[in-house]
């Protein structure tokens, strides 16, 4: 948690882009995972801990717009509490802590809301994605549980998006710690790869690293010699010589800040054949996309360019052909690349991917429908503090190479002749988190091992 005056600037930011009314952010509450005192692992909703700061459930926080109140929401623990839990801070000094003068027990919300409501205000709350927070919803505004995403605020969406973009100095310096802990996964994970270790074994030791470090994994990991699947978890197997593990992992700080790396590193620690020639196409568009990633370009400019590179370098071994603008256009190295270039990153390893991609990464534009190019997750101009990802990746899916070639899809561009033989290669990607700056792209956290050489030295 940041100091008290890093909320009440914040808010105020909020307050300056909203018109009237109430803004209500909903904290989460805690999930069972199988019975009621068996929980998951509690983790608070993003926009209320980047408003109000308590990462505990069972809070709300109200914004009025009209007076000038903020006004933090929760109930005080009792006895019964105190013996399992032990003495706890109070509601108020919870509200103090991030610069919230007033507070009320939970149980004043609904009649807050319901006087809000007759008197005709505005509701202004953000899409709900946790059920109980759907249904609680329901019981303050009325809206059916089913429908009530629909009733979110475009006005109050924009103006958090607009503000959690841009990330303020203490988030970068949370960002970098939280990309320092993938270091350490990372390189535990490429330590580890060899010959006849389990991948579940490897996902777990990497989940402990990011908890005894931080807080947890930023999303579940993705461990596979089956790099084809883009979001692979399953780890059922044992690492064989002679193919590739892919990692794409993260972690959260204390602090709920996100990380975000994918590292492709052969079993057994030396690149063959083929697989250097892929891997290194892969890093020249890792490279092309960080020479060219400044403020002003967008990121579907980016992501393009890089294609580009991905389409000369797979012509340059055979496997593509024609012109390269031409078939970039077209969509023809998404049989290669079905996925965008990166996100936006920050309290969320997907930052804000509950507020609606077309606002967080097309600022209100529309998506491009076109296979590939449609799963681009951002592709609006980049400013100064923005946080994202690089993460360009060749994938060999013999399902989808199957699927285009029996529809005779880009025949002017692809090879079908001689996939065959590349129908067993997996697919690799690497993945790093860089903030925007006045220049350019910085690297956030150590630098992993990415070059082929460099990963090779890795024992």
């Amino acid at each position: 948690m940041f100091q008290p005056n890093i909320y009440i600037k914040r808010r105020k930011a909020l307050r300056d882009q909203m018109q009237d009314g109430i803004i209500l952010f909903l904290g989460n509450v805690e999930a069972p995972a199988n019975y009621p005192d068996n929980t998951y692992k509690f983790r608070q909703d993003s926009s209320f801990l980047y408003f109000f700061g308590q990462s505990h459930p069972g809070y709300a926080g109200i914004i009025d717009l009209d007076n000038g109140d903020d006004i933090f929401f929760g109930t005080d623990v009792d006895i019964d509490d105190i013996i399992w839990m032990g003495p706890q801070p109070s509601i108020k000094e919870l509200a103090a802590e991030v610069g919230v003068q007033k507070s009320m027990p939970f149980c004043k919300l609904k009649e807050t809301i319901a006087q809000a409501i007759q008197q005709k205000r505005k509701i202004h709350f953000l899409p709900p994605y946790r059920y109980a927070n759907m249904m609680l919803l329901e019981e303050l505004t009325g809206i059916k549980a089913s429908i009530v995403k629909q009733y979110a605020s475009i006005e109050l969406i924009k103006a958090v998006v607009n503000l959690r973009s841009v990330k303020e100095a203490c988030e970068i310096e949370e960002l970098d710690l939280a990309c320092n802990i993938g270091y350490e996964m990372h390189t535990a994970a490429m330590r580890l790869c060899k010959p006849g270790v389990s991948e579940q074994y490897i996902a777990g030791v990497l989940e402990g690293i990011a908890a005894s470090y931080g807080s947890m994994v930023s999303f579940p990991i993705i461990l596979t010699q089956h790099g084809e699947t883009l979001h692979n978890h399953d780890h059922s197997h044992l690492l064989e010589k002679g193919r590739m593990m892919l990692t794409d992992a993260g972690a959260e700080r204390i602090s709920n800040y996100c990380s975000d790396h994918t590292r492709t590193v052969p079993v057994g620690g030396i690149f063959e054949g083929r697989q250097k020639d892929i891997y290194n196409i892969v890093l020249a568009c890792h490279d092309k996309a960080l020479d060219i990633t400044q403020p002003g370009i967008t990121y579907q400019k980016v992501h393009l360019e890089v294609c580009k590179v991905l389409t000369q370098g797979l012509k340059d071994i055979g496997l593509m052909k024609g012109n390269v603008d031409e078939a970039v256009a077209a969509g023809a190295h998404a049989l290669f690349l079905p996925h965008g270039l990166g996100h936006m990153m920050g309290l969320d390893v997907h930052d804000m991917e509950n507020l609606g991609e077309v606002w967080v990464g097309y600022n209100g534009e529309p998506k491009s429908t076109q296979f590939g190019r449609k799963s681009l997750r951002l592709a609006r101009p980049l400013e100064p503090g923005f946080v994202l990802t690089i993460e360009p990746g060749i994938y060999f899916i013999p399902e989808l190479i199957d699927y285009w070639k029996s529809e005779n899809r880009f025949t002017d561009f692809i090879c079908y002749d001689k996939l065959d033989a590349w129908r067993d290669f997996t697919g690799l990607r690497n993945e790093e988190d860089y903030l925007i700056t006045e220049t350019g792209a910085q690297l956030l956290g150590k630098r992993i091992p990415l070059n082929a050489d460099e990963v090779e030295a890795i024992r």
